[in-house]
């Protein structure tokens, strides 16, 4: 009698489990069925940087080689241009100018499609920027940009400029010469993203292992700061139902709430950054140590 209770009760575990991973596989079920990472290529050093221009072409940088490269919607790749400023985070205006965190010099620049370069910022306050990482851009034009500080190879200097006080968090208003610090509480922003309707702005803050988001005002200022998530990620980007993808190991995805829906593991040593692709932006492209993957997703990317 005691071996048929315990079978019933285990067999009744195993019932609930059952419902249960059904309904969190439906919950999370933003991926394409039976999808994983399909490698691009692995000819690269360090892939950083996605960002996805009108038609759904992917463009990336290689910033050990000093190259932005294309990935196209019919799967091509080529060079987009060499000598490309050590670029790292990328997003199109709605020019499509391609602007980038070049920091071969701590800069941020404006690519034009014909390849013209723009020097749009080079510090803040008279002093160089510890080397701008990454970027959004709201609907208003205005750009938000994060500056921490990592040694590069090919930088002269071997430490921040004591006089920037920090790695911060910037705006610089559509039109604007001089960037607005937003945050000089944040200990070392990576990667950002912004909702579709601009009403918040997702950040990883490396120094403190959070996402953090805010409000986000009509002045491009910034409020009711909150922790999201308590994970570390590096770029990130974010889907057309709310979902928030970080990458770092693998990609994981938080949806609106904050709760984690998702882990897709990629093959590779670190996964910089990720984009949404595609015709019908329902690719997702990561950029993953040496290598480039895409994914078929059931949900889309927001331009």
């Amino acid at each position: 009698m005691k071996n048929n209770t315990k079978q019933m009760a285990v067999i009744w575990v195993c019932f609930i489990l059952s419902i249960t991973m059904k309904g969190f596989s439906q919950q999370s079920g933003i991926i394409a069925e039976g999808a994983k990472p399909q490698l691009v290529s692995n000819e690269f050093s360090f892939t950083e940087g996605p960002a996805v221009d009108k038609n759904g072409n992917v463009f990336f940088t290689d910033q050990p080689n000093n190259k932005i490269w294309k990935y196209d919607t019919d799967g091509k790749l080529s060079v987009f241009m060499d000598n490309a400023g050590r670029s790292n985070g990328t997003y199109f205006d709605k020019k499509g100018n391609l602007i980038t965190c070049a920091d071969e010099h701590n800069e941020i620049w404006s690519i034009s499609p014909d390849k013209k370069v723009t020097v749009l910022l080079k510090g803040y306050n008279g002093h160089i920027f510890n080397g701008p990482n990454d970027l959004w851009i709201d609907k208003k034009g205005g750009m938000y940009f994060t500056d921490p500080y990592f040694q590069r190879d090919y930088w002269e200097r071997k430490s921040p400029d004591p006089e920037m006080k920090g790695e911060k968090l910037y705006y610089l208003p559509k039109g604007k010469s001089e960037a607005i610090l937003v945050d000089p509480e944040i200990k070392k922003p990576n990667g950002l993203i912004g909702t579709p309707d601009n009403k918040y702005l997702y950040v990883s803050d490396m120094g403190n292992r959070a996402i953090v988001r805010y409000d986000i005002n009509a002045d491009g200022s910034l409020t009711n700061k909150k922790e999201f998530a308590k994970d570390l990620s590096d770029g990130m980007t974010i889907d057309n139902q709310g979902n928030v993808y970080l990458a770092g190991r693998g990609v994981t995805v938080y949806n609106p709430e904050g709760k984690k829906i998702e882990q897709i593991e990629v093959p590779a040593k670190w996964t910089a950054n990720v984009c949404f692709g595609g015709k019908n932006l329902d690719t997702l492209f990561i950029t993953a140590s040496e290598s480039v993957f895409v994914l078929p997703m059931k949900v889309k990317g927001v331009r």
